[in-house]
């Protein structure tokens, strides 16, 4: 079954469930969205943004809803780690001295749920895959580096997806490699996480052999696949690309559909 024909109230009319997921230090907290039956399934871990999992009267975003049961309802377990719920953090947005960072605590959450789906009996540990949107995109592109492979001696991430992330940091790396087939989908039209950085970072790791797929929608903005997101300036930005701490952001309903597409098919390629 492909998630990219439910329309949006189906896919927002399952649930999800509670979870705890162990790792040094402590605990996280998250989010799992399991497809009926008994599996084995397959997974996805999946990365929110600098804002978070929720939004007001602690409601789950739309657009992780929205996701959660796309992926579910196409056959995939997904878990969200809440990296600063969990810390007893909101929305990172406007902070620019993050104690939370993509490059560093988030790629452990991200390790740390991995490892705890493959303990799991209804999940096939050798097929789990990573996504992330914004900051959680960029989590995705430093949790791919050759660098930065797992050493706890269970299967690694198959495949990866990074919506809208910053890429330059990871652009402007000598080292960078990535080690697993990956998809970035971005707006041409994004003043938050410009897409010429990565953009450079898709040729570079194409001329060194890697399995790295770009795709810019002309128009678009961040947060271009939220379900319905009316086109809205935000401000107090921490990072913007103006300095201005301004950002567009909204649905565009032409990449919308195309992303669902493409990730379908990108999760189900072996």
């Amino acid at each position: 079954m492909s998630f990219v024909l439910l329309t949006a109230s189906a896919a927002l009319a399952g649930g999800y469930e509670r979870v705890s997921i162990p790792m040094d230090g402590g605990h996280l907290d998250g989010l799992l969205f399991r497809p009926p039956g008994t599996g084995p399934f397959p997974a996805v871990v999946a990365l929110h943004g600098c804002g978070g999992l929720w939004r007001e009267q602690g409601k789950l975003s739309l657009r992780h809803a929205d996701w959660g049961e796309r992926l579910a309802a196409a056959g995939f377990a997904v878990l969200m780690p809440d990296s600063y719920g969990s810390r007893g953090l909101g929305s990172q947005c406007g902070v620019k001295d993050l104690t939370v960072r993509a490059g560093r605590e988030r790629v452990a959450d991200a390790a740390a749920a991995r490892i705890w789906l493959q303990q799991r009996s209804d999940i096939r540990p050798g097929q789990v895959a990573l996504i992330g949107w914004s900051s959680g995109g960029s989590t995705v592109l430093t949790a791919i580096r050759k660098d930065r492979s797992p050493a706890d001696g269970r299967p690694d991430f198959t495949r990866a997806i990074a919506f809208y992330p910053s890429c330059r940091m990871q652009s402007e790396s000598p080292s960078f490699a990535a080690r697993m087939p990956l998809l970035i989908l971005m707006g041409e039209a994004d003043d938050w996480t410009p897409a010429a950085p990565c953009n450079y970072l898709t040729k570079a790791a194409q001329a060194r052999g890697e399995k790295v797929e770009f795709v810019l929608y002309p128009g678009a903005v961040h947060d271009f696949d939220h379900p319905r997101l009316d086109m809205k300036e935000r401000e107090n930005i921490a990072y913007s690309a103006s300095g201005t701490g301004k950002v567009t952001v909204g649905t565009n309903p032409a990449a919308r559909e195309d992303a669902l597409k493409r990730v379908d098919a990108f999760l189900k390629t072996r």
